[in-house]
């Protein structure tokens, strides 16, 4: 089936400015979105300390919570095509204030699994795909650059979210902590939800083109139905990257700071550490992202790749705290570019009619892998009582996807 271009003049409401708006709100949902979410690495020790539960027992709420988004992002990215972003954002910042919240009562193992795994995790089934989507649909020229920009909020939480959580709990405790991150996290979300606009293409005119070429509505006006895009073997090749991405980045921003502590490694330390793969992921995503728009996203996510696996082997032999933060710093600025080729190349692939939906299947693989991942590595580390055997695993897994990336067979015909 091929993907019509259209184009039409400016005109309705839609300005470039109305674009910029989404993208700026968008970004400061993804940050505050993942700040309270890449917290829980810092909060692992203290909930390990009063309840005394293995690793991969307090890692389960976590992966739990990847499973769930998984699965609930189908449907979010579905409501976004139908009902726009505005209204799904509103809902999931409710889920996850509600979920934050209710985690400062935990006195069970199982309130655990409910609070985080289902209710955050539910949350957390809106926390990318419907954002990513909406801003994908606004641009064209500029889209793997602003995908960049959105999700270089990833990056910002966790910059900003393990920090804060290091200075709230030795202050407040880690229930109060919970309390209050998920209290602010609720009033953002559903605040900057309210400047969400549907993509012009559903209200005829787009803009993002110079002015020789003014304004490609719909960018890609038709696309594969799900059916099709799934029943496509370039889609599961592209979905088991997702897996392998998925199972590396959430192995490594769980388990890094619990690996500094191994190594002996202060608190605050380990806080950094983690801090760093976020600050450098914010550099990552954004210059990988304008790097997509030059060199083309399969390119892009193949780079990722490569020096994710780098990154990992690092950390399997990272013994000083030198060592974390340098392996942390190429690993943040790598999986950037995974990220921001994500959803450009399901525009490429499939068009973006369906896009959300077609999207949220997708990320089932990138939440399965970081539902895997992180149990995996927590368990792998419980066995041989440290951490090299696990990250070893992980970099392996990246290999795998380097190896798919590079077989993935991109028709540009479609842009």
């Amino acid at each position: 089936m091929s993907i019509r271009q259209v184009r039409h003049r400016p005109g309705g409401d839609v300005s470039p400015f109305s674009g910029y708006v989404v993208v700026a709100a968008a970004f400061m949902i993804t940050s505050a979105v993942w700040a309270v979410y890449y917290a829980f690495g810092i909060f692992f020790k203290p909930m390990l300390n009063e309840f005394e539960w293995t690793r991969a027992m307090t890692s389960g709420p976590f992966s739990m919570s990847l499973i769930t988004s998984g699965i609930l992002a189908v449907a979010m990215g579905g409501l976004t095509d139908r009902l726009g972003p505005r209204a799904v954002m509103s809902l999931c910042g409710l889920l996850l204030g509600a979920g934050y919240i209710l985690l400062s009562r935990v006195s069970a193992l199982w309130q655990l699994y409910l609070f985080y795994g289902v209710i955050v995790g539910a949350g957390m089934g809106g926390g990318f795909i419907p954002l990513m989507s909406t801003v994908t649909r606004w641009f064209l020229e500029k889209r793997s650059l602003m995908s960049g920009i959105v999700a270089s909020g990833i990056g910002v939480g966790a910059l900003i979210g393990p920090k804060a959580a290091g200075w709230l709990i030795p202050v407040y405790g880690w229930r109060v902590s919970y309390i209050i991150m998920g209290g602010v996290l609720l009033v953002i979300v559903v605040l900057f939800a309210q400047f969400l606009k549907r993509d012009p293409a559903s209200r005829g005119p787009a803009y993002d083109a110079d002015e020789g070429e003014k304004t490609r509505a719909g960018a890609l006006a038709d696309g594969l139905s799900l059916g099709d895009a799934v029943g496509s073997g370039q889609f599961w090749i592209f979905f088991i990257t997702g897996f392998c991405y998925g199972f590396c980045v959430f192995s490594v921003m769980v388990h890094i700071a619990p690996y500094a502590g191994e190594l002996g490694l202060s608190a605050p330390v380990a806080a950094n550490i983690l801090a760093t793969v976020g600050a450098l992921s914010i550099i990552g995503k954004v210059a990988l992202g304008r790097a997509g728009d030059t060199i083309g996203s399969r390119q892009t996510m193949l780079l990722g790749f490569i020096l994710i696996s780098a990154a990992q082997f690092w950390l399997a032999t990272g013994e000083r705290a030198g060592t974390l933060y340098a392996a942390g710093a190429l690993f943040g600025f790598s999986y950037g570019g995974c990220t921001v080729a994500h959803s450009p190349l399901i525009a490429i692939l499939f068009g973006l009619q369906y896009h959300g939906l077609i999207f949220g299947v997708f990320s089932l693989s990138v939440m399965i892998g970081g539902a895997v991942g992180p149990f995996m590595t927590g368990h792998l580390c419980d066995v041989y009582g440290n951490y090299h055997a696990a990250f070893l695993v992980s970099a392996g897994i990246s290999i795998a996807g380097v190896v798919l990336t590079f077989v993935l067979t991109v028709s540009y015909t479609h842009l």
